[in-house]
């Protein structure tokens, strides 16, 4: 294992992302245009989705694609659950933002999704391509999950309010655009609709995109982490109230996801490649879908708390060390 963590520490990638985090404690004027992050976003989420589909035409639909995804829409939907008393009890967050931040880590960050299968594949680790499409069925669960228990959480406020003190009533809006927000938003419509067109061509169209799908699929990946390890750190470096427990009540929920992805991925006998995925994608927590939606729907939760425990913990925190240790568990656990 601990051979697998130095050689993705100094994979190329992670030390781009190494470098942004270090450019930022040196308050570097070092900034990637938000346009031009954008399509580098895009760009990561077309070639991961379309590589996955022509990878999954030539394995077809079989049980274990069936059994995996639901077993990943399920734990989507269940982690805000198990990790939402970490972020009440531990970082002392109000119940709004506590539901809000365990949203985050029932959904994925495609990010180190991506970074994983580059782990795997410098590793030598088979990964069927059926998981890209696990990861997108992962991205939307878990928010409808952080809306229930924001709006049980203001239903017991008003309920326990004290004589002499006006109640509060349930702030949860449900603008009618937000299913909309939910299950379409842009990361999962490229990733599927990517994931759809490798389906649909298969070897024919890898032959027509090897070049713009494999060719420069590293380069881009270490400029898109260099701008994470960017705004990882400054957001790090703004984060409100009491960092130290909120960053550990953010470890505490990134390993007790990782467990329960660990635990259900043995359970349903998936090989070791998919099973170590499965991992990485419980483990990880949203930066991207999940805010987005919570801006939306939940505008009482604060943004400078969950943002800082998915991004300024989470997300190094399983780009540097967390992709080999869950790799080693899933080796150990086949």
């Amino acid at each position: 294992m601990l051979d697998m963590a130095i050689a993705n520490l100094l994979a190329p990638p992670i030390l781009f992302f190494v470098l942004g985090g270090l450019a930022a404690l040196g308050r570097s004027d070092l900034t990637i245009p938000e346009a031009a992050s954008k399509i580098l976003s895009i760009y990561l989420l077309l070639a991961i989705g379309f590589k996955g589909g022509v990878a999954a035409a030539s394995e077809g639909i079989n049980s274990g694609f069936i059994i995996i995804t639901l077993a990943g829409v399920i734990l989507s939907a269940i982690l805000p659950l198990v990790v939402v008393p970490l972020f009440l009890k531990i970082a002392g967050l109000d119940r709004a933002t506590a539901a809000a931040t365990a949203a985050h880590y029932g959904s994925i960050s495609i990010v180190t999704f991506v970074t994983a299968l580059d782990f795997a594949g410098r590793a030598g680790v088979e990964v069927s391509g059926h998981m890209v499409a696990v990861a997108a069925a992962m991205e939307s669960p878990a928010i409808l999950t952080g809306l229930v228990l924001a709006a049980l959480a203001t239903q017991d406020a008003a309920r326990s309010a004290v004589e002499g003190q006006p109640a509060t009533k349930p702030r949860l809006k449900l603008p009618p655009h937000l299913l909309r927000e939910v299950f379409f938003n842009g990361s999962v419509v490229v990733l599927v609709g990517a994931f759809a067109v490798g389906v649909i061509t298969g070897d024919a169209g890898m032959k027509r995109l090897d070049l713009f799908v494999n060719g420069i699929f590293q380069g881009i990946l270490c400029l898109f982490l260099l701008d994470m390890g960017l705004l990882a750190v400054r957001r790090l470096m703004r984060g409100e109230g009491n960092l130290p427990r909120l960053a550990l009540a953010a470890t505490l929920a990134t390993a007790t996801c990782a467990a329960l992805g660990a635990l259900v991925g043995k359970l349903i006998g998936a090989p070791p490649g998919d099973v170590a995925m499965l991992i990485v994608l419980t483990a990880s927590a949203s930066y991207i879908a999940v805010p987005a939606a919570m801006r939306v729907a939940l505008p009482e939760a604060n943004p400078g708390a969950y943002l800082s425990a998915s991004l300024g913990v989470t997300f190094p925190l399983n780009l540097t060390i967390g992709i080999p240790l869950y790799f080693a568990l899933a080796a150990w656990l086949a």
